[in-house]
């Protein structure tokens, strides 16, 4: 199956009300309910497959933050599609959906089996730009401006206190 777009059968600058309404059709469609009168068990199966990609669509695409982030991993062309059942995250953090996903967006392993070989400076960016990294950073910048001044001022205290006297004479 295609991405979540074509699986819910919405253009990506689709509003939430178009991703909720054709969600509802696809769930109308395929729902486990409505086929479970069927004789065909494959055709159960495959009615049950439909609707998990569909809610999983909708899932991602109904709210902001993951869509975004989906929309960036889509976009970029670091990421290929792999039969896997969560998302591959840089930050490591859970994946999208309910854990039965057919197929997924999944970073290509190092020295090769991608699209392109390179560098995600998207996803680099926006790790950069979190306020946890900003306020780690700064952090760590008083940190070690306090351990230099430390060191100069103790070296100068010294210097003052034993002018003449070396450190190795005794």
């Amino acid at each position: 199956m295609g991405d979540h777009y074509g699986t819910l059968g919405v253009r990506p600058d689709a509003t939430k009300a178009e991703v909720k309404a054709a969600f509802r059709r696809r769930a109308l469609r395929d729902h486990p309910d409505r086929h479970a009168q069927s004789g065909d068990a494959g055709a159960r199966a495959e009615a049950a497959r439909r609707f998990r990609q569909a809610s999983d669509a909708y899932h991602v695409l109904s709210d902001d933050r993951r869509r975004a982030e989906y929309d960036l991993r889509l976009r970029s062309s670091s990421y290929v599609r792999t039969s896997s059942s969560t998302w591959a995250s840089s930050s490591g953090s859970h994946g999208y959906g309910y854990g039965h996903r057919e197929s997924s967006w999944r970073r290509p392993p190092p020295g090769g089996g991608g699209a392109s070989v390179g560098y995600d400076w998207g996803l680099l960016l926006k790790a950069m730009t979190r306020r946890r990294f900003l306020l780690n950073l700064g952090f760590s910048s008083v940190l070690l401006s306090g351990a230099a001044f430390l060191d100069g001022s103790i070296l100068e205290l010294w210097n003052m206190n034993n002018s003449g006297v070396s450190v190795y004479s005794r």
